[in-house]
């Protein structure tokens, strides 16, 4: 009797697991037993963007882009579609992601493209271990937007491996050194010495009013490439506006290197650490329930490579269930880099995501 129930049970998981994995739309649930679950996350979206000007087309913006006379180009994708799975045993939680933004791809038939992980970690007590967003960041102060993430070169924007402590509104944590730029000689830095962890710390205040985080940088470069140490700060939150509204801002500053401004800056110029100043502001206003708007702006300004970014966005966002939404943005980006003519191009992107 005993034996006919467990393999009930058995095929009863079985059953649900096949279920849970063709309705992951649904953010379905499976508790496995009183301390165990797993969960199936994440959204399929589809993207329609519509480049002119002289930045050649990207499937989203980041903090350098490529002169081109006539840039115009037109393409439909789906490829920022992400799915996750979390499971929980007790004080324990593993959680991986991966989306489809991992190159590849044959746009004459399959249009294929291949996986990337974004994030796998491990979480006990106070404790996380794995690759997730860097700790510098405040994932709250990124502007909602049609292109992806919005503003990129405004925001601190690093995924890595990492091993964080965080009591409270407190967090630090070390990650992984990536010596990024050039050596003293002008030749490309090298990272296979790099030996000496990133150390990031970060306080974020709290309150019915929003929240605000204070975080600091600090990175040792590998000492054959050059005897700098780069230390960089960050102030950014999201402030409550009246009813669902919120105001979101970012502000950096000092040698942040490559965690600010999706490469911007070049981090080490002749082994030397530059700096650099970004920034991005947004304000999000809810029409109704479910329909909003956002308009963003972000810049970087850099110091020895002399570069300035900057991206304008507004977008309408409309909720036709509590699940799926279209989307609609125009918006422009631009650089001015030192001895060279300002370039832009505006962009116009359509979007259906489907949240699981």
């Amino acid at each position: 009797m005993l034996l006919k129930k467990l393999k009930l049970n058995k095929i009863a998981m079985t059953v649900a697991l096949a279920t849970a994995a063709t309705t992951a739309q649904a953010g379905y649930k499976i508790e496995l037993t009183d301390k165990d679950s797993i969960e199936f996350g994440g959204y399929l979206k589809a993207d329609a963007r519509y480049v002119t000007g002289d930045v050649a087309y990207r499937d989203y913006w980041i903090g350098s882009g490529t002169p081109s006379a006539d840039a115009s180009q037109f393409k439909i994708h789906a490829k920022e579609s992400r799915f996750n799975t979390k499971y929980t045993h007790g004080d324990v939680m593993a959680f991986i992601e991966m989306d489809f933004y991992g190159g590849g791809g044959n746009e004459v038939i399959s249009n294929s493209s291949h996986p990337r992980l974004r994030h796998a970690f491990i979480k006990y007590d106070k404790w996380l271990m794995g690759q997730t967003w860097s700790t510098f960041m405040n994932l709250t102060a990124i502007p909602e937007a049609v292109d992806f993430a919005g503003g990129t070169m405004g925001l601190a924007f690093v995924r890595q491996g990492q091993i964080r402590y965080t009591n409270g509104n407190f967090q630090v944590a070390i990650e992984n050194p990536e010596t990024w730029g050039s050596d003293i000689n002008g030749n490309t830095a090298s990272t296979a010495n790099d030996n000496v962890p990133d150390l990031v710390g970060k306080y974020t205040f709290k309150g019915d009013w929003g929240n605000v985080s204070v975080g600091a940088l600090l990175q040792k470069v590998d000492s054959d490439v050059s005897s700098e140490t780069g230390v960089g700060y960050s102030i950014a939150g999201r402030i409550k506006a009246g009813g669902k509204d919120d105001i979101r801002f970012q502000l950096h500053g000092g040698q942040t290197g490559r965690y600010v401004g999706v490469v911007t800056s070049t981090a080490l110029v002749n082994g030397e650490y530059e700096k650099q100043t970004a920034f991005t502001v947004a304000y999000r206003h809810f029409w109704n329930e479910g329909d909003r708007s956002s308009i963003y702006y972000a810049n970087a300004d850099t110091e020895l490579t002399n570069r300035n970014r900057s991206q304008f966005g507004v977008n309408y966002f409309k909720a036709l269930t509590n699940k799926l939404s279209v989307g609609m943005e125009y918006g422009r980006f631009t650089q001015d880099d030192d001895g060279t003519e300002e370039v832009s191009s505006d962009y116009l992107q359509l979007s259906a995501i489907f949240k699981f």
